[in-house]
């Protein structure tokens, strides 16, 4: 049977965090997660269109100010969420732009990689120490088809761009560095032995308001007719998302999509990804350039629950039988 929303576990007694929640994907991420019995606070760029997503939802919810191009307001809602919660079960980074109208961030990085990577970089080290040592607890970064257009490599030079704004590139780049990124946090959590697992997915294609930038003349067909006519629901595009969050076979270091037409839409499995974000070498680079650009050092918990019985591991799909 085709994994969907049914086989969303509880959630009752869990924390969750989904940035960019007020809408699209990370919308209806936040939606099923509450049905489910979690808490979810919606961190939003607008907290008053989160206040609103939240009233929605219904459920138990709460809304954080986050805005991802500027590092002091990462700052700031992390303080916030201590403030509030002892532990996080789960962190979903959601937000994303693309084509965004401003070039440079708050602290002149370029927007891609400032919004997509760097500030859920900066978000996921602040609030490390909540997750660590929570059983099951989850770091879901998401990533995009558009990682295979990343090229060019990483650098502080290019990182600092004002040439980014409507270059398919510079969006590849940023999700790129999202795949790598999940991919390097949970070698680092498995060598701190840590009882959180880091996980990708990528939502497909999906005619949500990431869309509403301003692409490139060769993209406007795709973000015109041809998005209608190929592109999947926000609540479909959300799947990805959900099985890597509360799959209890998901394993950490897995990568998500759909599973039909070229990984634009369908039900959610095993994603395949470039050679590029598999470079281990690339990803401890990228990790160390995030730290010296953010001023946020991860320091890991070399401590866990006990864990389960050991389980078989599926080569191929990661999953665990």
């Amino acid at each position: 049977m085709a994994w969907s929303t049914a086989h969303v576990p509880d959630q009752s007694g869990r924390t969750a965090l989904v940035t960019g929640a007020s809408g699209g994907i990370g919308l209806e991420t936040a939606r099923v997660l509450a049905a489910r019995g979690a808490h979810v606070v919606l961190a939003c760029r607008s907290v008053e269109r989160a206040r609103a997503a939240a009233a929605r939802i219904g459920g138990s919810t709460e809304a954080v100010p986050l805005d991802l191009a500027s590092l002091d307001s990462v700052r700031d809602a992390a303080a916030e969420v201590r403030g509030r919660h002892d532990r996080l079960d789960l962190l979903i980074n959601n937000a994303g732009v693309m084509f965004p109208p401003d070039a440079r961030t708050e602290d002149g990085f370029e927007t891609h990689f400032g919004v997509n990577h760097l500030g859920h970089f900066a978000l996921t080290g602040l609030l490390l120490d909540l997750m660590t040592r929570v059983p099951g607890s989850r770091v879901v970064t998401v990533a995009s088809l558009a990682h295979r257009a990343g090229f060019g490599g990483f650098g502080a030079e290019r990182a600092r761009s004002a040439t980014g704004r409507r270059s398919v590139a510079a969006y590849g780049r940023s999700k790129l560095a999202n795949l790598m990124f999940a991919r390097e946090l949970q070698r680092r959590f498995a060598a701190a032995g840590a009882a959180t697992l880091s996980l990708a997915a990528h939502p497909g294609l999906s005619a949500t308001g990431l869309w509403h930038g301003d692409p490139p003349a060769l993209l406007r067909p795709v973000a015109g007719a041809g998005l209608r006519l190929l592109a999947q629901p926000a609540d479909r595009a959300a799947l990805p998302s959900l099985r890597a969050a509360t799959d209890p076979r998901a394993a950490g270091g897995a990568y998500l999509g759909p599973r039909n037409r070229f990984e634009s839409r369908g039900a959610p499995g095993p994603a395949r990804s470039s050679r590029a974000s598999g470079d281990a070498a690339a990803q401890a680079r990228l990790w160390d350039l995030s730290e010296e650009l953010t001023g946020v050092r991860y320091a890991f918990t070399p401590e866990r629950a006990e864990d389960p019985p050991a389980a078989a591991v599926c080569p191929v799909t990661g999953a665990r039988g």
